[in-house]
């Protein structure tokens, strides 16, 4: 596959010189300003290409080029009309600015910069908006995407053979030495709550409240940032799981009963569950493991002490997994690279035999399946019968290096009603269109695992969900006085997991006379128990929130507009006209409609043609398998052997029922012998019992701060222990704190 990159003739990656981003988040909405600082320091006219990526979610709402002090605004129009103005401006020595969205994936943005004199400057800056993704630990995530990984376009497909934009990219990353352009980047926050904290993946400077009540604050990326991962900032508010609405004013210039004219609602919500339902976990389902095995999962998490291959690192989550489904489910492991192959010919029940032949497979896995061809092993997965009574959870592990996202999500989505998909994009760069995609088409739930995450958290989080009952029979009612109606503009929501956030747009039509109060009502069932949550909202359209909202909610709009076209509906033409017409009188992006800047008042004479230089990329040719796994077995044979981790050996020693055996493999987590526990074993007890006690005790009282990852493991080994029907076991815990040097109740070990 072919690269596009800023090159010169020399192959040299020139003439981006500059990235300086302003950040203003609001709430719980980001807008994004990034200008990008061009130079050709070549001696005759050049045209560059810059391949970049946005968040999956981002509606791009402006694009300009300055040049020395002139500035050009550029319009959203059809996509053919602006390609063939972008190609007339240039053939004829005018300066020209072309920005699309990928056809493959909406993450995926081509800039073109045509007809830049020899020596000349030019500034481009692109804003977008976004919605900020809210974390395990409440924080609400902002990522500034650096990492554009080879997209691997499988053979065959409509990418491949066109030649299309998937196979147009600018690769960034850590392994190719130092970026040859700086990144600056400043933050501005404020919210009607209070801000705790900002947290980085990066070095920020100190953090600086603008006011008294902490509801405004700015913060910078330390000076010397070389621009060579992603930029990831997690903002903490105080009392962040409330619902809340936001009613933006619309254009009063705008065409009557247009999008743009009316007021636009966003609706936050947060549902709480019963408590009674929350303690009822499910106990069934049919759970598949699907894991990336191509050679890019031989790279790196993080560089360092402590350093893992993405693929260990798989492997050690899915162990964690396996060791925490409940009894009584089913159960199969999928890896897939250029191929896919399966552990069972079928899902099989849990079992300590399955599960024990299933482990011993994951030991031997390695990242040696060549390109990321995900399709068809999910075509294979959805072609299998579902189990009764066994609800089907998809757990989706890559790093989401893939060419054909829209076909995959068109996938996931024909088969929602079967099954609920959780996605993890690993390490840097993954696609962010295809993990949220997966997660939004498969009524799941999406994680992001960078480099410096630990993977096993947030993996746990999404099997919390899974194991939620299912919410079925969601239904969104209004109330609005006389007068005033309503548009729903998102999807209707097909899921809603615990204290998280749901949103919902809305266009709000017509005025009040007199009540000046909304109230939005979602009803739903859990396990054949009817819950509503309500949320009171005032009409009167918050300050200073410019457009954004109008701007994210026609991008939803644009979205369910994209998939109706690919799902064949009838009229084609006319999804089509309305999505260019909605992308047009938003000024946001859409597959259909590219923005294009021409500066019309400069000419220059043209000495030959103009060429768009294309270089290979590190000798990897992403369309042929066997390269991938082998550029990556030096990778493999060298990777340092990590220190073994104690919690994953206590969790690999447990048995399916839930008990622990006293043996010496168990002693030696402990730092113990086996006569040390076999001494200090109360008569009243069996050993199985004793183990299990010791277990659960150094659980709680050694590694309590990963409680989040060991959690179903210990709910299944108190459960076991409660079935024993033991004595006395207050005095078996007090000999087991001796032992392990704790203070842990019995009441704590929830037996």
């Amino acid at each position: 596959m072919e690269i596009c990159g800023l090159v010169t003739v020399k192959n040299e990656p020139v003439p981006l010189k500059s990235i300086s981003v302003e950040v203003g988040v609001q709430d719980h909405v980001a807008t994004v300003s990034s200008t990008l600082q061009y130079v050709n320091e070549e001696e005759r006219p050049l045209e560059a290409l810059f391949v970049f990526p946005l968040p999956a979610d981002a509606a791009v709402c402006h694009f300009s080029a300055k040049i020395g002090e002139q500035e050009i605004v550029a319009e959203v129009q059809d996509r053919e009309s602006a390609r063939d103005q972008y190609d007339d401006a240039v053939s004829s020595g005018q300066q020209a600015f072309l920005l699309e969205e990928s056809a493959e994936s909406p993450d995926v943005f081509k800039l073109s910069v045509g007809c830049l004199s020899a020596g000349q400057n030019a500034a481009v800056t692109i804003i977008y908006v976004t919605e900020l993704a809210v974390q395990d630990d409440h924080s609400l995530r902002f990522c500034l995407p650096a990492v554009l990984n080879p997209r691997y376009t499988p053979a065959g497909t409509t990418a491949a053979a066109s030649g299309s934009d998937a196979g147009i990219v600018s690769e960034i990353s850590s392994g190719c030495g130092a970026v040859p352009y700086t990144l600056t980047l400043s933050v501005h926050v404020s919210s009607p709550k209070p801000i705790s904290k900002l947290e980085s993946n990066c070095t920020l400077d100190p953090l600086v409240f603008v006011n008294s009540d902490h509801t405004q604050a700015t913060v910078n990326l330390s000076p010397g940032h070389m621009f060579d991962k992603d930029v990831e900032l997690f903002v903490f508010y105080q009392d962040t799981h409330q619902p809340s609405a936001i009613v933006e004013a619309g254009v009063a210039t705008s065409p009557s009963g247009s999008l743009m004219r009316d007021p636009v609602v966003m609706i936050s919500l947060y549902p709480e569950f019963p408590e009674q339902v929350m303690s009822s976990l499910v106990t069934q389902g049919e759970f598949v493991f699907v894991i990336d095995r191509s050679g890019s999962m031989g790279d790196m998490m993080y560089h360092g002490k402590g350093a893992q291959m993405r693929i260990e690192s798989a492997k050690d989550t899915l162990l964690l997994l396996l060791k925490s489904l409940p009894m009584g489910c089913y159960f199969n492991i999928y890896g897939f690279g250029s191929d896919f192959e399966s552990f069972f010919p079928q899902s099989v029940e849990y079992s300590q035999d399955t599960i024990d032949q299933a482990l011993k497979r994951v030991k031997e896995m390695q990242a040696d399946m060549g390109g990321t061809e995900i399709l068809q092993p999910l075509k294979h997965i959805y072609s299998q019968p579902c189990h009764p009574d066994q609800p089907r959870q998809l757990f989706i592990f890559t790093d989401g290096e893939v060419g054909n996202t829209k076909a995959v999500l068109d996938l996931v989505k024909s088969h929602a009603h079967s099954h609920r998909c959780f996605s993890f994009g690993i390490g840097e760069g993954a696609s962010a269109a295809l993990i949220t995609g997966m997660a939004r088409e498969g009524s799941g739930h999406a994680q992001f695992i960078t480099d410096t995450d630990r993977m096993q958290p947030k993996v746990m989080q999404s099997l919390r969900f899974a194991l939620q009952p299912a919410v079925v029979n969601i239904s969104v009612d209004w109330t609005l006085p006389d007068g005033v109606t309503v548009d729903t503009l998102s999807p209707p929501i097909n899921v809603l997991f615990q204290g998280q956030r749901t949103l919902i747009y809305a266009q709000l039509k017509g005025k009040s006379s007199g009540c000046s109060e909304g109230t939005v009502t979602v009803k739903y069932s859990l396990i054949d128990q009817r819950v509503t949550n309500q949320l009171h909202f005032c009409l009167k359209p918050t300050e200073d929130t410019g457009l954004s909202i109008h701007q994210l909610a026609a991008r939803t709009l644009i979205r369910s507009l994209e998939q109706e076209e690919r799902s064949g509906a009838a009229d084609v033409e006319g999804i089509r006209s309305r999505m260019v017409e909605l992308s047009v009188q938003a000024g946001v992006s859409s597959v259909h409609t590219a923005f294009i800047a021409v500066n019309k008042d400069c000419k220059q004479t043209v000495k030959g043609p103009l060429e768009k230089r294309k270089v290979l990329t590190r000798g990897l040719d992403y369309n042929d398998d066997d390269d991938d796994e082998c550029d990556y077995g030096k990778l493999l044979e060298a990777a340092p052997d990590p220190q073994k981790d104690q919690l994953l050996q206590l969790v690999s020693l447990q048995r399916v029922s839930g008990c622990w055996e006293l043996d010496a493999t168990l002693a030696d987590v402990f730092g113990k012998r086996k006569d040390e526990l076999t001494n200090q074993k109360p008569a009243q007890v069996d050993g199985s019992v004793w183990a299990t006690l010791l277990a659960l005790i150094w659980l709680y009282g050694c590694k309590i701060e990963q409680q989040v990852e060991w959690q179903f493991v210990a709910m299944k080994a108190a459960s076991w222990i409660g079935s024993q029907k033991v004595g006395d076991l207050s005095q078996c815990v007090c000999a087991g704190n001796v032992l392990l040097g704790c203070q842990v109740t019995k009441e704590t070990l929830g037996i």
